[in-house]
Parts: structure tokens; sequence; C-alpha cells
């Protein structure tokens, strides 16, 4: 008999701490112990089998000895004995002693405890031997009437298998089912007869729903979800059923059980495309969604949703249903937070599009006043995107959304105020009639914004959209009430020096836009004393940044002034007004300058921040024409190209995601009609039970894949060699962070090897699970060992080992077998996936990059390092963020 013949359903955990008990003692333990004696004995005897010893002498020691025995422990171990023990001869008959075993048998049927009777009847699900079933079959029957639910359902489970393997030991097993079916009671057993009808003798299933599918809601849900895939089988390979049972489909969308209204939809879903069965589906989806406290079920169910969607048909239907998707938002589960703000972006119409942005306005609203989280933060910031896209898309509400989004550049969150930024940046230039109300905006959330990133957008911004004369006042107030007293050298070294009590801090007033006669600003010299607080003694935010080293936003601020004060003379025509303000600009870029040079910040300015100051006050100085050009239009028109390109890359995604959608057809493709259609052709089509039921066994096979089979053998690794006693292949699958090894070991000698242990080791970053557990190969058997790995980062591994094993009846050493190196490919488990380009760079700045070099050198300046190196070498790829200098 073949290893690939040796059946077992039954697994048992294999100590291997000590040796293997002998036959003999075994046999005295089960002969002449006490029950617990013959309890382990009994144990031994199960694992030895299962390791492969035959031991024939003790069949008959244990029908003898231990057959008759009513201990409960004993009969649950003789059912696993009696599953995995041969019960044939070689050349295939039945052994005798099975006999006595079938007589055994027969009693535990008619065994006045309720457990043991169902017990053994699960046991004879298992067997394969027609011989000992054949005197089975009256006691078989007799438990169909058994006071106990237990034994009942066990018992049809036992005819349903017996029938399927054997036909001819049970012909009438439909007619019986359906006849204990019909006086039934208990859903339990309901339940296993009408699976068994379903598969067995359809047509009787059918007759029994006719007679009672206007009581289905009453019936329990385990019986429910099998009424639910009957239907669905029928209804697809005979399409006509439908309109008898769409009415019961629409009934159980109300059943108490949350599995069964989720089945329900799907199948109605298949079943009619109507806009009310689609409504109907859609709703039962959304309510599941909202109930059920799983997250994991909560992103099951909106993923059908998000297939509801995808056909053009149920789009227009799903649409009038945004409000009741938008309920999910309730859930604190970031995930299906993002699933359902993504659907509903997607179902978002001119219709419905004012009432969703007054949702998102209120979540919005509502993160301020949940407590800091991770996820809150997260949440924001999809919320603004989502927000950011309905007003690209529908520019009459952007009025609406700029007010409540612009409050948030001042949060501490800087990836979700960067998204602010990112879409104020966008309205501002797509949408000239809200400039002023974005400017206004800007200009009283400006002073409060606590991110350098944030602040360097904004004075762009600013700089750029301020086009009267009284907004480029009350911007150059914000940047001198934001810069605290000038110069900043001085003012800074008499605090240092005392001059200035600390509890007596000078501070800019309030501030307002007025001019006096001389063009300066009256907030020059309105200075007030004040004993400040802890919290109010720190610096103003521009001043703070420049402090602590961050000159880059200077030279945002440098070019903003430069704009500013060139739009300024364009505006302004006294020439003593333009002068004052050009000198005004000019003087704070210079006492930044000194500052950049002095001794007070904690990192020096740097060349290009020098440079580029310098320029924007050499440009002050001079005034041309071609300078106010370049940067009062240039700037605009670079930014207006940058967005086009970006609507353009948007509609051509929407493009091809319509044109998947549309489906079409050629002149020459031939029409399928359904009555014409053969049976076996119609039930070519996906069966979604099967399909589930394979993707739940990772059965799931690849469309894409032509020849299933020599894409599997692509991925076998021969380990070992013809010639070695042990040969062995490894069949390597990869499934997303998981390596599963599937190791073929074939026993090519004529000795029995024990203890045969695949061991296994990894370089890189893999991780072996478990160690695979040891086995005994008989003369030329086989056997397949399992080993999982893990993977921790993204990069190539490698995972070696060896098989070491013992000869039986020899007292060498033990052998070993070298195997061969498996090679594990990082593209083996990469997927392509898309993203952002700002959540590109968050992942490139946080991504721990393998390749820095640690370099010991002389050079101050990192910029002279790489131009030494790119001379000497032919390094083209070094750039300054992979240099780490010590």
């Amino acid at each position: 008999m073949t290893a690939a013949e040796n059946v077992c359903y039954t697994l048992i955990n294999v100590p291997m701490d000590s040796e293997p008990p002998s036959e003999i003692s075994l046999k005295n333990d089960l002969e002449k112990g006490d029950v617990k004696s013959k309890t382990e004995a009994l144990k031994k005897v199960i694992i030895m089998i299962l390791n492969g010893e035959k031991l024939p002498g003790l069949l008959m020691t244990i029908i003898r000895f231990v057959l008759p025995l009513q201990d409960h422990t004993i009969k649950k171990l003789l059912l696993v004995f009696w599953e995995i023990v041969p019960k044939t001869t070689p050349d295939g008959r039945l052994l005798h002693e099975m006999i006595l075993v079938c007589d055994a048998y027969r009693k535990d049927l008619q065994h006045p405890n309720e457990f043991i009777r169902g017990s053994t009847l699960r046991f004879l699900c298992k067997l394969k031997e027609a011989e000992l079933l054949e005197p089975l079959m009256p006691a078989i029957r007799a438990c169909l009437e058994h006071r106990h639910s237990y034994v009942r359902r066990n018992a049809v489970l036992a005819i349903y298998t017996i029938y399927r393997n054997f036909e001819h030991l049970i012909p009438d097993a439909p007619e019986l089912i359906h006849d204990f079916l019909v006086n039934e009671k208990d859903a339990s057993c309901k339940r296993n007869a009408f699976m068994m009808l379903i598969h067995a003798d359809q047509d009787r299933a059918l007759d029994y729903l006719s007679t009672c599918i206007d009581q289905v809601q009453t019936f329990g849900d385990i019986l429910q979800l099998v009424i639910v895939e009957l239907i669905y089988k029928v209804c697809h390979a005979n399409p006509s059923e439908r309109a008898r049972f769409i009415r019961c489909i629409y009934n159980l969308l109300q059943s108490s059980s949350p599995a069964v209204k989720y089945e329900a939809a799907g199948t109605l879903v298949t079943l009619s495309s109507a806009p009310t069965a689609i409504k109907a589906a859609a709703q039962c989806y959304i309510d599941l969604i909202i109930k059920e406290s799983d997250n994991n079920v909560k992103l099951i169910v909106l993923d059908r949703l998000i297939e509801l969607k995808e056909h053009p048909a149920h789009e227009r239907v799903l649409q009038d249903l945004v409000m009741d998707i938008l309920r999910v938002l309730s859930t604190p589960d970031l995930e299906v937070r993002k699933k359902t703000l993504q659907l509903a972006l997607d179902l978002v119409s001119s219709r419905n599009v004012e009432e969703l942005v007054i949702v998102l306005k209120k979540e919005v609203i509502k993160t301020n006043n949940v407590s800091e989280h991770e996820d809150t933060d997260k949440y924001r910031q999809l919320l603004v995107r989502t927000l950011h896209s309905c007003s690209v898309r529908f520019p009459d509400m952007a009025a609406n959304v700029i007010p409540v989004l612009m409050e948030f550049l001042s949060d501490n969150n800087e990836a979700a105020a960067a998204d602010v930024l990112e879409f104020v940046r966008e309205a501002i230039q797509r949408f000239d009639n809200l400039r002023m109300l974005i400017v206004e905006k800007m200009l009283e959330v400006f002073h409060a914004i606590k991110s350098v990133k944030i602040y360097r957008g904004a004075l762009w911004i600013l700089g750029e959209y301020c086009s009267t004369k009284e907004d480029i006042q009350s911007v150059m107030t914000e940047i001198r009430r934001s810069l605290g007293e000038i110069p900043i050298v001085e003012s800074e070294i008499k605090k240092e020096a005392g001059e200035l009590k600390p509890e007596e801090e000078i501070t800019v007033g309030p501030v307002q836009k007025l001019v006096t006669e001389m063009g300066t600003y009256a907030t020059q010299s309105a200075l007030s004393s004040s004993r400040p607080t802890k919290k109010e003694e720190d610096r103003p935010p521009l001043r703070g940044f420049l402090l602590d080293g961050d000159f880059f936003v200077a030279a945002s601020l440098a070019t903003t002034l430069t704009k500013i004060a060139l739009r300024y003379v364009a505006l302004v025509q006294e020439k003593k007004k333009q002068n004052s303000f050009v000198a005004e600009a000019m003087l704070l870029m210079a006492t930044i300058l000194h500052l950049g040079k002095s001794s007070l910040p904690k990192k020096p300015i740097t060349d290009d921040d020098v440079d580029r100051i310098s320029l924007c006050l050499k440009v002050l100085s001079e005034c041309s024409p071609l300078m106010n050009d370049i940067f009062n239009k240039e700037c605009r028109q670079s930014l207006s190209h940058m967005l086009s390109a970006k609507l353009e890359e948007e509609k051509l995604s929407q493009k091809k995601e319509s044109e998947k959608r549309n489906v079409t057809v050629q002149p020459d493709d031939p029409i399928s009609f359904m009555q014409l259609t053969a049976k076996n052709e119609m039930n070519c089509k996906e069966d979604q039970f099967q399909l589930s039921l394979l993707a739940a066994m990772g059965n799931t096979q690849r469309k894409e894949a032509a020849d299933p089979l020599a894409s599997k053998l692509n991925k076998v690794t021969q380990l070992t060699g013809f010639s070695d006693p042990v040969y062995a292949e490894a069949y390597v699958h990869v499934n997303q962070y998981d390596i599963v090894l599937d190791v073929l070991v074939v026993n090519q000698t004529s000795d029995t090897l024990q203890n045969c242990t695949l061991e296994l080791a990894t370089l890189g970053d893999l991780k072996l699970v478990e160690k695979p557990s040891p086995l005994t190969l008989a003369p030329h058997d086989f056997a397949n060992i399992k080993a999982n790995v893990k993977v921790a980062s993204t990069e190539n591994g490698i995972i070696f080992g060896n098989i070491v094993y013992d000869v039986s009846g020899a007292a060498s050493d033990r052998n070993c077998v070298v195997l061969s190196d498996i090679h594990i490919d990082i593209m083996d488990y990469i997927q392509p996936a898309t993203c952002t380009d700002a959540e590109f760079r968050q992942m490139w700045a946080e991504f721990e990059w393998e390749n820095k070099v640690t370099v010991n050198t002389n050079m101050i300046d990192l910029n002279d390092y790489l131009q030494h190196i790119l001379k000497s070498t032919n390094m083209k790829c070094l750039t300054p963020e992979k240099v780490k200098f010590d």
C-alpha cells in the first residue's frame, strides 16, 4: 500500500523526548494493565502507527482486551486507532479480525449513551471499506429515529457520506432523508438533511423548499444559509427559475442573522440587476457594516459595495445611498473610514455633493474635539483630501470648504496641514473669485502656523496672490510681527546681556493696516512691554525658525518680500512710499543675512540661501522690468502648468477607468443566446459559492496563468541529487509576507530512515517560524514536510540547510545530506501599488536606506566632498541623502 493511500484525518502531536516503547511492553500493558495503563499504551500505539510502524501483532490484543472496555476515553482513542490502522491485506482483502471490530461498531451504534452513538457515526464517515459498512446499515438507519438531535444529525452525515461513496449500500438515501426532513423539528438536523438533498437529489430539495417557501423566515439561520445556497445554484444553472425564488431572497434580507443577510444580498445581486434589487442589496450591506462590530467584516462588506459600484448600471442606484454610506464613518477604524471615503468620493455627483460636503465638514470639526491620537490625525488628513477632491470636481463647493479647512494650517499634524496648503494653493490658482477670501483667511491664521514647511508655503501664497495695496501692507505687517524686534542680532545680544529683562519682553502691539505720512508702518514703533506668562515667552514663529538654523524659510521670505515690493511699486505712484517700502524689505533681508553669519543660530546659513537672499536684494535695488516679469508672472505660470499637467493626468486615469467599465463588443464577436446554451456551457460560469470555498482553502489561481501546472513546476527547486540516499525538492509558495516551503522527501534506500529531520536556516531578514517535526520513512517511501518562513524586510534572502536521519538497526552516527540553497527574490513578494507624490516623499524620508556610506574626511562642506568624489571616481548615483558624516 503506497503512502498516498494511507489517508489520515486526525493529527496528533508527537513528542520525541523518549525512545519508542517495544511491542512486547505495549502488549503487556494492553493485556494486564489497568484502564489508565491501557489508555497510555493505546496512545503510544497510535503515535507509532502514525510514524510509520506497522505493529500487526497488537491488532488482536486490542480487539480482545481493549475493545470491550466502556471507558469513554478508551472509546475515543479506539475511533482514532481504527481510522489509521491498516484494515486490509497487501492484496487488498479485508482482514478477518475486522469482522469482530464491525460487531463492536454495531454495538456502539446501539449504545444508550448518545455521545458514543454520535461519535461512532462521525467515525463511519471516514471509513472507505464498503465491506465494513454494509452490516451496519440497519443500525445507521435506526439512528435517524433517535430521541437526541446529536445522534440524528450525525446519522444524516453518515448516510450522506456512504451514499456519496457507496451508493449501492443505501440507494434510497434521498427518499429516506426527504421523509426525515419533512418530519424533523431540530434546526441542525434539518440543515444537514437539506444539505444532503442539495448535493444528492436537487429536485427533492426544491420540492421540499416549495412546500415551505413562505415559512423560510421562521427557520434557523443555519438552514437559511443552505436555502440561499440552493437558490443560487438552481438559478445559476437555470436562469428561468429566478422569478420563482427572488421573493424568498428578498424576505431573507430581513433575517436576524448577519451571515444570512450577507449571503442573501450577494445572491440577489447575481439573480437580478433591477434597480430595486440593487438598492435593497446595497442597503442590506450598509446596515451590516454599521451594526457589525468586527472591522474585518466591515472591510469585507465594503468590498462588496465597491464591486457593486464597478458596474455602470448600479452606480446610479448607489449614488442615492451616499448619505447612508457616510454613516459608516462612525466606525473608529481608520482602514474602514478610508475605504468609505473613497467609495463616497467615487459616487459623488452634482445631486449629492452639497450634502456630502456638509457631513465631511462636521466630521472635520469633530476631529478637533477628539483627544489627539495618531489615527485622529490621519483621519483628519483623509477628510481634508476628500474635501479637496470634491472642491476640484465641483468648484461651487470650494467657498464652503475653504474657511473650515484653513483653520488646520496651524495644526500640529504637519501632514494634514500640508494637504490643506496644497488644496489652498490649487484653489487660489483655479478660482479667481475666491482669492480675496483665501488671502483674508490666510492672514488670519498666519501667525499661528507652527510648522516651518507650512510657513514657507503660506509665504509663497501670500507673496504670489496679494494684489491690492491693503493686502500687501497686511502681509508686511504679519512678517514684521512674526520676526519680532529688528535688528535681530542686536536684540538677541541685548537679551542675553540682560538689558531686556526676561519677564519684561518687548513685543509688537496690535496690527493695523495704516501707513504714516512718511510711508512707514505705524507698527514699526508701536512696541509695548508686558510681563508675559511662561507660554508667552516663546519667540515669534519666524524668528524661532531662523534661530534654530532653518534659513531655507529665509530664502522663501526674501522671494515673497521681493514679489510684494515689486507689486507695491507698480501700485503706488508716490516715490517716497515706494522707496520706504522697498527699503524696509531690504532691511529685513539684510538683518537675516547678518543673523545667518553670526554665531547665534544653531546652524549657520548655507551658501545657497545666501545667494538667494543676495539675488533678491540686487533685484530690489535695480527694479528692472525683466525681473518684475520673472518674479510676478513666470512663477504663477509654472504653477499653472503643473496643475494643468496634474489635471490632464487625472482625466486620463478617469478615461481609462471608464473604458474598463464599458463593455465593448467587436463586430465579429459571437452572440450568446441563453436559451440555446448547452447545460455544460452554462455551468462554466463562475459559481460564487465555489469561488469563496476555493479562496478559503487557498486554492485560488491567477486568471492570467494559462498553464497552472507549468507555472507551479517553475517554482520547484531541486535540493539534492538523484543519486543521494534521500532525494528532496521544494515548492516555494510566496503569499505576501509568508513563504511556505513544501518539501518532498523521498527515501531512495532499502532501509527504514528514523528521525528524518529537515534542518533549515536563513540568511537575510527571513525568519523560520517553526522547526519541522522529525518523521520515519519506510524503504522507498516519501513524505511532504512544510516549513513556514516570515519575510521581515524588502531584501533578497537565502534559505539553506540539510536533512539528517538515522538508519534503522545501524549503529553508525547520524547521516547528513546537504541541501542546495533556495534563493528568495524580492520580486516574488512585492506587489505593484500606487500612491500620491506626498505619500511617496513621506515614505522615502521615513525608510531607513541600507546603502548609506559613513565617511571620515576633513572637508566640512558636503557639496565640496561630493564634487571631490565624483572627480576621483565614476560614482554618478551618490547624492547628499546617501552620505552620512561622522
